[in-house]
């Protein structure tokens, strides 16, 4: 197996953006763009998994829209450009490991001037790690603290997962738990077992307790959590896809976020203190 595996370093034509390719066994990849630490891609069973909109800015003007944005730290719009600054920051590639199961490779982003004076004043280190095996594919930060005094943040992997129809998909995991509804402007209690998405959709579920999966086509995206409170379901559908310049108008079909992190809560970290927050994502075959 150990010859199937390898870790790609390259630039587009142009030499600007530079990404990271991993290649696992049985042909499984994923490909992370240093601009947000992105990662753009993900096959596993020869299917792509995760959705880039065919009008994505690949050319660091802007977040990418698609694959696995990382928000941080801050959720949302607020004091900060919406979603905080780490999904618009060229991170720094560090290291890859080939192990038995497959390969990973980590990205750095910390502090600088720039942050601290026109973005947000603390010290921080953030490493991320991307790691695939043949059926997973798993996205784990490390946040640290290297500050003088405590801060909070909050954080969320913004995961585009691709479908061949929306409305047949089903999400599993949610029933019984408090959400925000920020489409409706109401809290409720989510009621079904089985939850879809046939129109605009943006809510905030919170304290989910278990595995969350997506099912679709006889198979199931297992979203196991580690760290992270929250669950947020989106979908733009027809009008507000229509709203965004890099979103194609019919491409709401083809997605469905579902996002792992804490964000109806902060995490603090006291100086010089570390936590990892993340997302194990596995592929299985289900029973019709």
């Amino acid at each position: 197996m150990s010859n199937e595996l390898s870790v790609q370093k390259i630039n587009d034509a142009s030499g600007n953006l530079e990404r990271v390719v991993l290649h696992g066994p049985k042909n499984s990849s994923a490909e992370i763009y240093l601009y947000g630490a992105t990662v753009t891609a993900w096959k596993s069973g020869n299917k792509e998994r995760l959705f880039v909109s065919k009008s994505a800015k690949l050319d660091g003007t802007k977040a990418v829209r698609g694959g696995i944005p990382l928000v941080f730290p801050q959720f949302g719009p607020g004091a900060l450009p919406q979603h905080g600054f780490a999904r618009t920051r060229v991170w720094k590639f560090l290291s890859s490991n080939i192990h038995g199961e497959g390969v990973s490779a980590s990205f750095e982003l910390s502090d600088n001037e720039e942050t601290r004076a026109s973005l947000w004043p603390h010290k921080f280190i953030l490493i991320y790690t991307v790691d695939i095996t043949a059926d997973t594919m798993s996205t784990i930060m490390k946040f640290e603290n290297t500050d003088e005094a405590e801060f909070e943040f909050t954080s969320l992997m913004h995961t585009y997962l691709r479908v061949p129809d929306v409305a047949e998909a089903k999400v599993h995991g949610l029933q019984g738990c408090v959400y925000a509804d920020k489409v409706k402007g109401v809290r409720a209690v989510e009621e079904r077992e089985e939850v879809t998405v046939v129109a605009n959709e943006d809510r905030v579920y919170e304290n989910v307790p278990g595995v969350v999966d997506v099912r679709y086509g006889g198979e199931r995206v297992a979203v196991r959590r580690f760290n992270f409170k929250d669950i947020v379901l989106w979908n733009p559908w027809a009008e507000k896809a229509a709203e965004m310049s890099d979103f194609g108008d019919d491409e709401y079909s083809e997605m469905l976020c579902v996002e792992a992190g804490t964000v109806a809560s902060t995490i603090s970290l006291k100086p010089g203190q570390t936590i990892l927050c993340g997302q194990l994502l596995t592929v299985e075959k289900i029973s019709q």
